[in-house]
């Protein structure tokens, strides 16, 4: 069975970079305990784009389902001052799905 691999594409305006970096840095550990989940990344654009990734590797895509369904919900689900739900730092989000075909590590 090949791993899956989930790209949310995520459009920050350039005034929310910094709250969207320091958000993902506060939900640490959030999805690293999932069953089945294999690598994380967030990759902050470097030119001509506003655009962040938000790269996650899974071992099925049942076990991303599992993970949405339940703890990645909570993970997005943190509240603001005076118990309200924070602004989104995004402004737009799409999710873009693809299955490893093929990889390659470096050479010892």
């Amino acid at each position: 069975m090949a791993s899956v691999v989930k790209i949310n594409v995520l459009t920050v305006p350039d005034e929310q970079r910094e709250v969207l970096e320091k958000r993902f840095a506060a939900r640490a550990g959030s999805v690293e305990n999932a069953d089945g989940f294999e690598w994380f990344e967030l990759l902050r654009p470097a030119e001509g784009t506003d655009q962040y990734l938000v790269y996650t590797r899974w071992r099925s895509e049942e076990d991303f389902q599992n993970w949405m369904a339940t703890s990645m919900r909570g993970a997005h689900g943190g509240q603001g001052e005076g118990g309200e739900r924070p602004k989104p730092a995004a402004s737009a989000s799409t999710l873009w799905s693809f299955e490893v075909v093929q990889q390659a590590e470096p050479k010892a």
